[in-house]
């Protein structure tokens, strides 16, 4: 068991400590200074404590644990951190401020000092991966081994503890849990001793009392620093007298003790907090409703904008309206609610905060008959701030961020008004929309689980919320439980809310993808025609849904090797979105990405390697590094540098991109596949063909388990498997292997679908290694026409076709044909691709092209 520091609050020679009291600007501003609260301007006493704390910490033995700060509610734990951080930040590089009571926030958290840290290695299709990357940076103390976290609040023992990194740095936890004491060392904090209590108190009111008088408010607050603070700034606001202060301390004290208040907190701060509230009702009875309804929130910070006019239907029957109108009287409002010291206020965020102490004391205080109600303005209140911004826009990703920590201790999900359930589910969409998965799925499932209890299971918010937990679970890796759950909701919607419902058209949009992730691409194309049909008379032709619907429709073109048409619709799409001012980042790169995707498709390399430049650097810049979709767009761009000759640089971000996927996501996820193929490809590019033959033998069982036996991206990779067998020397291997897939590939799409002629490229190449050129020249005659009829005559795959079939010809001697076949082929080689492009050298020197497949993002 770790043994407990015996840290106190006096120095050696047993007088109270007075530290001087430096300004925030006066010390070395650490690299990294991850939004610590502003510290209390009354702090005093202590000093000893902190040195105490400051020596453990340093020490060689305990650098490499956690410290705990453990005491009650209101003794100060988390003042003492943040005066922790700014007393001694000068000797960090990184200091970061954790909220520790809910899971999805310490994991949200982490990944934003992931972003700040800009790991090359930590871009995230996740924020639990994206947190991980940063406490694995931590751990290893690059680039920074001088760190300071600090979890606050952090009550779950066993999963902070988990968390918490062990390495160069500090890690500090504030909690009301003793458990802590088993666990790592820990900092008893308990309330002041006496001299601090007079010390604090003369120092807070200031000529308003006396030593004596201080002492005698010490004496009946039991020096709780939170009732102290409230005691003071009681004082200093209404100039009551100590005398009278206690007189009504001790009536009060009487009654609180015949209500049997909660023992989670003391008497104490029960009787200071009441005093407080009663001098307040009778001077500003306003601020005590809003202060009501914050108690209905997170103890976190709340955004100062969420104090506002609320629109007009958000207005009708709330009790908070007529204040939030007047911003004059909002702004006095939450001035008096600092000056009694009930919120703290933090002007340099923004934002207003009310001790979890005082929240539980206003609730209790309030009837509960109340209580729904008050709980109902809380929601209001959170559902106005977001109204009007789309929660896939990352410009409103902060405000959305800011609001989380209050969606679960506000009770959300009990709410039966429509208004906070849009809200909710807005919340869903912005986190699935930014990346964290897995609390968007956490949330989902219990709103749906809720709002199905109350209001059924045909109810229209819990049918959007399947909606969304089906694009969740499909992101997370389940192709096939997305589909299920959409089929199914699809016959509901149409029966309970009609064909051409808002919301049965977004599930008819996203159940789309559901039939292309099942190699479905004809039914999906017919699918999303009637959607986009549906969608230019629902919404108009030049709607940002509308949009999404075009751009749907283009990739089931694209899956179809209808190359003309799908580059004809991206384009329009993607010229209409960069217009469009109520297109989301998202959206807008989602597209970008298709059309440098359908460039490459088309056979320009170099163009789509210019746009797929355009499209990382937009997606690092506005949705960052970690992003889902700018890891998508990173795959497709390695693709367009290998094409274009640029191997090195496409192997370098393949082998990135490949990694973090699978450190984030697990090998078995279409992402993560995706960028493995890549990287194998590229691998084969650059001659390492023997580590790129043991990562597809790896993939290759993998694509049939997430896409089926019959599936085509199944022969795709079966495909560039074939390939990789022949070059290692395998060669009867891979022709069983290449003839199988391309009977698949024909079967499920054509004969002279890109997918199947790449195939029958590689195929004729594993019959001419096994000495059957004539089988290889008749394959390759017959695939080269196909070629030509597709493509034309100056498309990459069809000039490998030609250089191929040039390389057959001369081991059968037919060396004019040859001759003839080479000069028209090498002219448009170089003409195409220019005279150093990699694939021209090998056509100039009579060996063999070949070609592989990449999947392209459903």
């Amino acid at each position: 068991m770790t043994s407990k520091l015996a840290l106190n609050a006096r120095s050696s020679g047993g007088g109270t400590v007075s530290v001087s009291h430096h300004s925030p600007d006066s010390a070395r501003v650490p690299a990294i200074w991850g939004r610590v609260p502003q510290r209390n301007n009354n702090f005093t006493g202590r000093a000893q404590l902190l040195r105490n704390l400051h020596e453990s910490l340093m020490s060689n033995v305990a650098a490499v644990v956690p410290h705990a700060l453990h005491g009650l509610g209101g003794v100060g734990k988390t003042v003492l951190a943040i005066e922790y951080a700014y007393r001694y930040r000068s000797e960090y590089d990184l200091v970061w401020y954790i909220p520790a009571d809910q899971p999805m926030l310490v994991k949200s958290s982490l990944a934003g000092l992931a972003r700040e840290l800009r790991l090359p290695i930590s871009a995230s299709a996740k924020v639990e991966e994206a947190a991980e990357a940063a406490l694995d940076a931590l751990r290893r103390g690059d680039p920074y081994e001088k760190w300071l976290l600090i979890f606050d609040n952090a009550d779950e023992v066993e999963e902070i503890n988990t968390i918490a990194p062990r390495g160069p740095g500090h890690v500090l936890i504030t909690s009301r849990n003793h458990s802590w004491q088993g666990v790592v060392p820990t900092v008893p904090v308990n309330v002041f001793p006496r001299e601090e209590s007079v010390e604090f108190l003369v120092k807070r009111v200031g000529q308003g009392i006396t030593e004596t008088e201080a002492n005698q408010l010490a004496e009946a607050l039991g020096d709780l620093p939170l009732a102290l603070e409230q005691a003071g700034a009681l004082q200093v606001e209404t100039g009551i007298s100590v005398e009278e202060y206690l007189r009504l301390l001790d009536e009060e004290t009487t009654r609180l003790l015949g209500t049997n208040k909660p023992t989670d907190y003391p008497l104490s701060m029960s009787a200071a907090w009441t005093l407080s509230v009663q001098q307040l009702t009778a001077r500003m009875p306003k601020a005590v409703e809003v202060l009501r309804c914050c108690a209905f929130l997170g103890p976190e910070p709340i955004p100062r904008d969420l104090f506002q006019r609320l629109p007009a239907d958000y207005a009708a029957g709330s009790k908070l309206a007529e204040i939030l109108a007047d911003p004059i009287l909002t702004s006095r409002v939450i001035r008096e609610l600092g000056r009694y010291a009930l919120v703290k206020i933090d002007s340099a965020n923004r934002t207003i905060q009310v001790h979890r102490l005082i929240q539980a004391l206003l609730r209790d205080d309030l009837p509960k008959t109340e209580h729904a109600a008050m709980r109902g303005e809380a929601h209001l209140l959170l559902a106005a701030a977001v109204a009007s911004f789309e929660p896939d826009d990352n410009a409103a990703w902060p405000r959305y961020a800011a609001l989380l920590g209050h969606v679960s201790p506000a009770g959300v999900h009990h709410s039966r008004d429509s208004r906070t359930r849009r809200f909710a589910l807005s919340i869903v969409r912005y986190l699935y929309s930014s990346g964290d998965f897995k609390s968007a799925q956490t949330l989902v499932e219990l709103f749906i689980a809720q709002w199905q209890a109350d209001s059924g299971p045909d109810d229209y918010s819990v049918l959007a919320a399947q909606r969304h937990q089906a694009i969740i679970i499909r992101e997370l890796g389940d192709i096939a439980g997305s589909f299920e759950l959409n089929q199914q909701l699809m016959i509901r919607m149409r029966d309970v809310l009609g064909e051409d419902h808002e919301e049965t058209l977004l599930l008819r949009n996203s159940h789309g993808a559901d039939l292309r992730f099942r190699g479905d691409f004809g039914e999906a194309l017919q699918h999303d025609l009637d959607s986009l049909g549906r969608h230019e008379t629902v919404f108009g032709p030049e709607h940002r849904r509308t949009l999404r619907a075009m751009n749907n429709l283009a990739l089931d073109y694209l899956l179809l090797g209808e190359y003309d048409k799908a580059s004809e619709l991206q384009t329009t799409t993607f010229e209409r979105q960069r217009a469009s001012a109520g297109v989301s980042s998202l959206n807008v790169l989602s597209s970008w990405n298709g059309l440098a995707r359908i460039t490459r498709l088309q056979g320009q390399y170099r163009e789509a390697c210019d746009l797929g430049e355009d499209a990382y650097e937009f997606g690092v810049e506005q949705l960052g590094p970690e992003h889902p979709w700018t890891l998508r767009v990173a795959k497709d761009l390695s693709i367009a540098k290998r094409r274009d000759g640029k191997v090195e640089e496409s192997l370098d971000l393949a082998r990135r991109t490949f990694d973090t996927q699978v450190r984030n996501t697990g090998m078995d996820h279409p992402d993560a596949l995706a960028a493995g193929l890549c990287l194998a490809n590229a691998q084969r590019a650059f001659g390492d063909v023997v580590e790129a033959l043991e990562l597809l033998e790896d993939l290759t069982p993998r694509f049939k388990k997430m896409y089926g036996d019959d599936h085509p991206f199944k022969y795709g990779c079966d495909t560039n498997l074939a390939l990789l067998l022949r070059i290692n020397g395998r060669t009867e291997e891979a022709v069983d292997l290449d003839r199988a897939a391309r009977e698949g590939l024909d079967r499920r799409l054509a004969r002279d679908h890109h997918f199947t002629l790449t195939c029958a490229i590689n195929l004729a190449s594993d019959l001419a290694a096994m000495n059957e050129h004539e089988q290889a020249i008749r394959l390759g005659e017959s695939t080269l026409g196909k070629l030509r009829t597709r493509f034309g005559l100056d498309h990459p795959l069809t000039l490998a076709g030609a250089a191929n079939l040039v390389v057959d010809l001369l081991q059968l001697g037919a060396q004019q044909e040859a001759d003839e076949l080479k000069a028209d082929t090498l002219q448009r080689y170089r003409r195409v691709l220019g005279r150093g492009h990699p694939d021209v050298i090998v056509a100039e020197q009579n060996r063999r092209l070949d070609f592989d497949f990449d999947p392209p993002v459903l």
